[in-house]
């Protein structure tokens, strides 16, 4: 029985698809992140009062809350930044899953002819050994001679 000709590049796909896997993971955590961040930004802007009651305290919030737009803008464009490296990993992880997959593919085919060709040697083993019998009972009843054949 031979062996798997490709069974090596099929060993690389997969960790191809394994390291895809690990990337698309990290990536769709990065984006969890950045909107959980972006999230609670947006909600410490919302909840913040406005409870001023001086000039200073009124430019003070007005500069907060554009330090915060701008902050909010940034995660906005790190967010869309990493939707898109998650649309790539999958895309990634989703070719080296065809790889992996075709190769798996050839490899099962492969298996079947396998086990084809060992059925067929053993067919005719038992082809010969048949016929061997055969033949030796024909060789007996011809020693034998006819006194101990037909009887009628």
């Amino acid at each position: 029985m031979r062996d798997f000709s490709l069974s090596g590049l099929l060993r690389l796909r997969r960790l191809q698809q394994n390291a895809a896997g690990g990337e698309l993971l990290r990536a769709r955590s990065r984006a969890s992140e950045l909107a959980a961040q972006r999230t609670h930004v947006r909600d410490a802007v919302l909840g913040a009062g406005n409870d001023s009651d001086s000039i200073a305290t009124m430019h003070a919030i007005a500069a907060a809350r554009a330090s915060t737009s701008s902050m909010l803008a940034d995660l906005s464009v790190l967010e869309a930044d990493a939707s898109r490296n998650v649309e790539a990993a999958v895309r990634e992880h989703a070719a080296t899953r065809r790889a992996v997959l075709s190769l798996e593919k050839l490899e099962e085919r492969h298996r079947a002819e396998q086990r084809t060709e060992e059925l067929r040697a053993e067919q005719i083993v038992l082809d010969e050994l048949a016929v061997r019998g055969v033949t030796r009972d024909i060789e007996e009843d011809a020693v034998d001679g006819p006194e101990h054949g037909d009887r009628g």
